[in-house]
């Protein structure tokens, strides 16, 4: 609905009328109804009749204002609905009168960015990647859930059943993950590491054909995470330069490979006394593995 200006000349005095109308779709193609006259709307400004017809469509369809309606408006109402029964015509009869004060939210779940989430993942092909890397399918849902929880709301592999209850990837997903517990991530975890050089290359070929990247220059930088514990179990753990500040941790080396739109192309976990310099032929030969031999590109470092 909005509002339409009107003039009228009558014995050489013009008179402005302002109408509530709705378009409306006929045989013949839109059209315009005139749901009832609001006579001068002066001295309102034109910026607010906008508004002024959206309080009178939401009041015409049952909808309760938060913040209640002056006395003109409920006059205006009252005579739309006036007209409306007059004419016969009941608006939107689909519309469900919503009492606001009456409304209670029970199971909450959010879905937005887990519903994009999955349309990229089902874009980029990633169950079949992780099935022909050997996973199952159970395995390949529970990859993506811990996946989308590291894109939209990090958490530890510990918190993360709790937060993928508190949205809608068991419905979108049709799993059952009331039950679910840390210990299947970790084990999840565990089936990805041998098959990462497989799931990398395979992602890294679909990234490039579905966002026509550039394979020229490549990006190469290492990071560390340390561990609070002994780490007994890790042989890569070790004490070497703490990037954290934390020379008293074991850590081991991470080293990432991006293009130059920033999408991944390699990782590598080290040892964690490597040194910067000594690592760079490794990441090179794994980002050989991962995207073949490419003449020409360039690889940039940082000096550490």
């Amino acid at each position: 609905m909005y509002i339409r200006q009107s003039r009228r000349t009558y014995k050489g005095k013009t008179y402005t009328n302002h109408l509530l109308v709705e378009s409306v779709q006929t045989a013949k193609g839109p059209r315009q109804r005139t749901i009832c006259s609001l006579g001068s709307l002066e001295p309102a400004p034109a910026e607010d009749w906008l508004g002024l017809a959206h309080k009178l469509q939401s009041a015409l369809q049952g909808q309760e204002s938060l913040s209640g309606s002056s006395t003109e408006i409920q006059e205006w109402v009252e005579k739309a609905r006036n007209k409306k029964k007059s004419t016969g015509s009941d608006g939107d009869r689909s519309t469900v009168t919503v009492e606001p004060d009456r409304v209670q939210v029970e199971q909450a779940r959010e879905a937005g960015p887990v519903h994009v989430g999955h349309q990229l993942w089902g874009q980029l092909g990633m169950n079949r990647i992780l099935q022909e890397a050997g996973l199952s399918a159970r395995a390949c849902r529970l990859t993506e859930v811990m996946t989308l929880n590291r894109l939209i709301c990090p958490s530890s592999e510990h918190a993360m059943p709790d937060w993928i209850r508190r949205t809608a990837l068991g419905d979108i997903l049709q799993e059952d993950f009331s039950e679910l517990a840390d210990e299947a991530l970790y084990r999840n975890l565990d089936r990805l590491h041998p098959n990462r050089e497989a799931i990398e290359r395979a992602l890294a070929e679909k990234e490039k054909t579905l966002f026509n990247l550039d394979d020229t220059v490549y990006l190469y930088d290492l990071t560390s995470t340390y561990f609070e514990g002994q780490a007994k179990a890790n042989p890569q753990a070790k004490r070497g330069y703490s990037r954290d500040k934390r020379p008293d941790c074991k850590q081991v080396v991470v080293g990432l490979v991006l293009d130059r739109d920033g999408f991944p192309k390699a990782h590598e976990i080290f040892d964690g006394n490597t040194q910067d310099r000594r690592s760079l032929d490794q990441m090179l030969d794994a980002l050989e593995k991962r995207t073949g031999k490419k003449l020409g590109a360039t690889v940039i470092v940082d000096r550490g």
